[in-house]
């Protein structure tokens, strides 16, 4: 609460004082939460290969793979997929390949 014998001056300047003590808890919390995400990074050239290796994955989707992929409740096989290109036009089929 206000004294009520504060002048307009006295508020001003304890308001500032509180905007500035907020600012640099945020500040500090800003700062803390950085160091804490520094300390689990860790960057791409200090990863030993096993580590680096585990950052992708390759779906085969080629003639090898004869079963397919379910996309949910149809099951897309390399037989039927190769049909929707050829019956596609050139111009998506290219649109699809390029993507």
């Amino acid at each position: 609460m206000i004294a009520p014998n504060r002048t307009e001056w006295q508020i001003r300047c304890a308001f500032n004082a509180f905007c500035k003590r907020v600012l640099k808890n945020a500040a500090i919390d800003i700062y803390k939460e950085r160091k804490r995400q520094r300390s689990k990074e860790k960057t791409f050239s200090d990863l030993t290969p096993y580590e680096a290796n585990q950052l992708y994955s390759v779906d085969n989707y080629g003639e090898g793979n004869k079963e397919g992929f379910q996309i949910v409740d149809k099951k897309i096989t390399t037989k039927l997929l190769a049909e929707a290109m050829h019956s596609s036009s050139e111009e998506k089929r290219n649109l699809v390949l390029l993507y």
